[in-house]
């Protein structure tokens, strides 16, 4: 329709806790281009076309002018979804982020609708999944 607003997925975010330790996660484990410091409050980046962000959460607070509760330890409230294009990676991704600190919460293993997957999580608990069909990304 002409003149129909529209609204897009422009990111997600992360309200952290350990600044410093999340961003050495994201970059040191998974591999994310982070270029901020670890003394920042809030990281931006573009992560394959994807506005992801961190927020340090008592800066949060003090922006929204609010106190906020927070999941504690393993959570499943949200995962984070990352794609490879082989079952082979999935294994080999899995191994390196367990090998470099992620804590393990499913192995690799072969689902029934044909998606290899598994679940690691970050420092304070959010679940991340590295999956695969097995082909090439393709939105």
């Amino acid at each position: 329709m002409e003149g129909e607003r529209k609204m897009r997925l422009d990111g997600f975010g992360l309200f952290v806790e350990d600044m410093a330790k999340m961003i050495r996660f994201y970059r040191d484990v998974l591999g994310f281009e982070i270029q901020e410091g670890e003394d920042t409050s809030n990281v931006y980046l573009i992560k394959d076309g994807t506005l992801f962000l961190l927020y340090g959460r008592n800066d949060f607070e003090k922006m929204t002018s609010r106190r906020y509760e927070y999941v504690k330890g393993l959570n499943g409230h949200a995962e984070i979804a990352l794609y490879v294009d082989t079952f082979e990676e999935v294994d080999a991704e899995y191994e390196n982020a367990v090998s470099k600190g992620a804590v393990s919460v499913l192995e690799p293993e072969t689902e029934p609708w044909g998606q290899r997957t598994c679940y690691i999580a970050d420092p304070e608990g959010n679940l991340i999944e590295i999956g695969s069909f097995n082909r090439p990304f393709a939105r």
